[in-house]
């Protein structure tokens, strides 16, 4: 399975002004592809049921969900914290979080990771600090598998920015989660996205992936 490019949909649903699936679902119809299932606090059960109305959408347009944490509740790809658990499980797409260097050190078998936080966020106020296209062209350039850029990333300017420094997509929250037009928001992203050259570098330092 091909990891992550372009934009990806991070899940919230307490921010979201509709409810979640339909958030995805005019996300989906603005050309988003890849969802990251996140709603840690529900039940299993429940998450679960999330999952498979995500995927019922995503499906009809080739689209993947990722869930975060460990379980893929009966998909293949999933999205790990920077804290583990370690090493990661065996599934056909494995992603990560990390903030800096020695997380970026610690990796083994993941398919990318998110790099954040890029620019201060709405989401997660005081959260950082921003490491901004500099900072994250740094790690992408330390980092031995595609990077993906997460946090304050809520225009076309800054997913230009981030594609420009090395990411290969962004990674969005709130720009898509809050907005009135949610379909609109990710069309606009998408399509910076798609314009932007990706001046990715990839660094297998001997790893053969």
């Amino acid at each position: 399975m091909n990891g992550p490019r372009g934009v990806v949909l991070l899940t919230d649903r307490r921010q979201a002004r509709r409810p979640l699936p339909e958030v995805v679902r005019a996300a989906v119809a603005g050309g988003v592809r890849w969802v990251v299932l996140r709603e840690k606090d529900l039940s299993g059960a429940g998450r679960a049921a999330l999952a498979a109305e995500l995927r019922e959408i995503l499906h009809p347009v080739g689209g993947t969900l990722v869930v975060a944490g460990p379980d893929p509740l009966g998909g293949t790809a999933v999205h790990l914290p920077a804290a583990g658990p370690y090493p990661p499980p065996r599934l056909a797409l494995v992603g990560r979080s990390c903030h800096d260097g020695a997380e970026l050190a610690r990796l083994t078998t993941e398919d990318y990771v998110t790099v954040s936080p890029v620019f201060p966020t709405v989401s997660k106020p005081g959260y950082g600090p921003a490491l901004g296209p500099d900072g994250l062209g740094r790690l992408a350039r330390l980092a031995r598998v595609p990077v993906l850029a997460l946090g304050g990333v809520d225009g076309p300017e800054r997913v230009a920015a981030c594609l420009a420094a090395g990411a290969v997509g962004v990674a969005v929250l709130g720009a898509v989660m809050r907005a009135t037009d949610p379909a609109r928001v990710a069309a606009d992203l998408v399509a910076a996205a798609a314009a932007a050259p990706v001046t990715a570098q990839l660094h297998r330092t001997g790893v053969d992936r």
